[in-house]
């Protein structure tokens, strides 16, 4: 049985997220850091992800409100249930990584096959019970534990589809994290949808963190598949728009994307799109290819409406 307890373990991702900004996180920092909590006394996050900007957020600050969504249907149950139910959920992971450690390579490959089977079926379904719900959830995490790179993709049908990675020893289960992330969701808002339902949540007070499917590189450096939907230039330019509408309500906003001048200098898709807004360059590293020799330093963007 797990023991319900307070912990002072500070709260980060529980997941390894295709995008995710553990890496950009302090250029990032020194862009709020000196406006968040004066003025700004409310955070949204509309595609929220692994969550490295909103843990630590969480961590630091004392906020009014907190709101954070994605159209992953499956990552937002699994924040619901870590907020709602995390002493089942632990029981569970306890459970998986107790069956799955000590396996040899063979019978963690079926073994892996199984438990993504039985995630897909509980996928598909459209209700959720307590429950399937925790089940759901502590699948959710075992995948993204086990599963090559952490990778979260979904071929045409809607099914996950990633295979299972070569780590001698995942961590399924890391218990004090997850009662640390439970205790900072308890007052966040976390809502399963597209950004466009944060409208209601963002005023002047609020700081919005928009990190959006990265406009690809290149063909082959796609890695929007989380979903069944497909985020696009006419998405990317949706957004936009969207983005100058919560500036015109004056929240404080950032916005991260790729830099399409890594691959073409002459490419000024997201210097017309915000050309009211002020870009900045900054470094970072490819984190999930598969090709190990792509994994270098390019460029990503960091997008505000306020000086940086």
């Amino acid at each position: 049985m797990v023991k319900e307890h307070k912990t002072s373990v500070v709260a980060h991702p529980f997941v390894k997220w295709a995008g995710g900004k553990g890496q950009l996180l302090n250029e990032i920092k020194k862009i709020y850091s000196t406006h968040l909590g004066t003025k700004w006394t409310k955070y949204a996050e509309p595609f929220v992800g692994g969550g490295s900007v909103l843990f630590h957020i969480l961590n630091e600050y004392q906020l009014d409100a907190v709101y954070i969504s994605d159209i992953n249907r499956e990552l937002i149950l699994t924040y619901q249930v870590i907020r709602d139910s995390v002493q089942k959920l632990v029981q569970q992971l306890q459970y998986l990584q107790e069956e799955f450690i000590p396996l040899s390579t063979e019978d963690r490959k079926r073994y892996y096959g199984v438990k993504r089977n039985q995630f897909n079926v509980l996928k598909s379904e459209n209700t959720w019970s307590i429950s399937n719900a925790v089940e759901c959830a502590s699948l959710f995490i075992f995948l993204n534990k086990t599963c090559f790179n952490g990778l979260y993709r979904v071929n045409r049908s809607g099914e996950y589809n990633v295979p299972m990675g070569s780590y001698k020893k995942p961590v399924i289960c890391h218990s004090e994290n997850l009662f640390s992330v439970s205790e900072k969701l308890q007052k966040v808002q976390i809502v399963c949808g597209d950004y466009q339902q944060s409208r209601h949540f963002i005023d002047n007070k609020t700081f919005v963190y928009f990190d959006p499917p990265y406009r690809p590189l290149s063909p082959t450096s796609n890695f929007t598949s989380y979903t069944q939907k497909e985020f696009n230039d006419v998405q990317q330019k949706e957004l936009a728009t969207f983005i100058n509408e919560m500036s015109d309500l004056r929240a404080l906003i950032i916005a991260s994307n790729s830099d399409p001048k890594n691959i073409n200098p002459e490419d000024q898709f997201f210097d017309r799109l915000y050309d009211e807004h002020h870009i900045k360059r900054v470094p970072a590293t490819r984190m999930i290819n598969c090709d190990s020799s792509a994994r270098g330093q390019i460029k990503e963007l960091l997008i505000t409406n306020f000086p940086m």
